[in-house]
Order: structure tokens, then sequence, then C-alpha cells
């Protein structure tokens, strides 16, 4: 039975982005034409200077166009004031940087704890109780009180990534989330990002890494600022079943 079409959740149309120094001009991205559905994991995939983290930090309100539109579920972000976009980062997007960015010294539960502080809304005993329901979803419940400098890079990734998960967001960014890892723990760090994704997460994977980008079910390449390619799994199964044949 063919999967089922998802609902839009994310459309550019013809965004484009530089950025100003002394009056000079870099483009960095031109008339990127997108469409992610809800549900989707995606990889956005360039070597460096193609534009791709720029998207990502766009995608996630980190950063505006110069130009062009962005919808999330159908409705126009450029009108939106400080506040609102504020309310989307704190609830609807998160991130998982390359570089962890966790507080050091600090336990992997206060970690965890510490976006459902900014987030509000819950009492002390309610963010704990996520947290840990957090923490157990990447499989660091016996690590919970251990500092983060005391684990492994790869665990420290998971971390990271139940941090993102904690606030239950529409959208997790992944920007190059194995880069500082080594191949076993980069392999585990992705089985994790597509359980999510088969939990009904939408995934947003920036890396120049064709392997890590591959765990995804769509890749979306980008060169020079511009998409070149935009494959989804049976496209590349058919062309490595091609390949095969020759």
């Amino acid at each position: 039975m063919p999967k089922k079409e998802s609902e839009t959740l994310i459309e550019t149309i013809k965004l484009c982005k530089s950025y100003f120094n002394d009056e000079l001009e870099t483009p960095v991205l031109f008339d990127i034409n997108l469409k992610i559905g809800e549900g989707e994991f995606v990889s956005i995939m360039g070597p460096s200077g193609s534009g791709k983290s720029t998207l990502m930090h766009i995608l996630g309100f980190l950063d505006v166009p110069t130009s062009g539109h962005y919808h999330l579920r159908g409705e126009s972000t450029e009108e939106k004031g400080e506040d609102e976009l504020a309310h989307i980062r704190a609830s609807a997007v998160s991130f998982v940087f390359q570089s962890f960015n966790l507080l050091p010294r600090t336990t992997v539960l206060d970690n965890v704890i510490l976006p459902l502080i900014y987030h509000g809304g819950l009492r002390p005993s309610a963010r704990q109780a996520e947290a840990l329901k957090a923490i157990a979803s990447v499989g660091l419940t016996d690590r919970a009180l251990y500092f983060t400098n005391q684990l492994s890079g790869g665990q420290q990734q998971r971390v990271a990534i139940a941090r993102a998960l904690v606030t239950e967001p529409e959208i997790i960014f992944a920007d190059e989330p194995t880069g500082n890892l080594d191949s076993a723990s980069g392999k585990h760090v992705m089985e994790i990002l597509q359980g999510l994704h088969k939990q009904g997460h939408t995934i947003i994977l920036v890396t120049h890494e064709r392997t890590t980008a591959e765990h995804a079910e769509r890749i979306i390449r980008i060169q020079d600022g511009r998409i070149v390619a935009d494959e989804r799994d049976f496209t590349r199964r058919i062309a490595s079943q091609v390949k095969e044949l020759k």
C-alpha cells in the first residue's frame, strides 16, 4: 500500500538569503522552493559553504530570509512578531548540534530539564517526570544523575537528543549530529533519530556525509546555494538496483 501523503508542514517560495558587510552583499541562498510534509525525515546535504546550515537556521527561526516566503502549516511567518517567533522557537522546534552544547559539570537530568524551565507551565515535579521520560527514550536512565562531562561523546549526543525531545516539538533539527562521533556512536545516534521518525516526529538533518544522509527517507542536495536534487527512498533504491545490474 503506498504511503499516505502527509500534510505540508514547511513550505518556502523563492526564498533567498544574503549577508551584508560594509555594503558588500554575499548571496548564500537562491530561490529555494521547498515543501516538507509532517512526519518526514529529510536530509539536507551539501559541501561546506553550500548554504545548508543557513537554510536550516531560517527554517528553525534562528535567522530570517532576505526575500521570498516561508510558511509553517500554511501560515506566513513574515508578519509574526518577535514574541510569536520566540514562542515557536520554544515550543515548535528543537535543535541537536554537532558540538552537543550541554552544560558541563551539570547532571544529565538538569540539562534535559532546562528547556522546560524556559517553556513554562509545568510544576517542578512534572518537569522532572518529563525529563526522565525523555532520558529513558534515548537509553540513558542509568546515567541521569551523572555529570555530562563524565559521559562519552555518543552519550552526550544522546543527552542532546533527549533535551531536544523534552518539549515535544513539531520539528527536530539535527545539524551534523554525528560529526564529532566515532562510527559506532554515530550509527547509534542515527538509529535513535530513525526511531523518533517512526514515532511520528518530523526530522530535518543537515550533513555533508552521504552515508549519514541516507538514514533519511528523503535527501535534498544543495550546491552553491541552490537545490540541485531531491531524492526519495524509492528513487535511491531504483538507482542502486540499476547500478548493480550494470
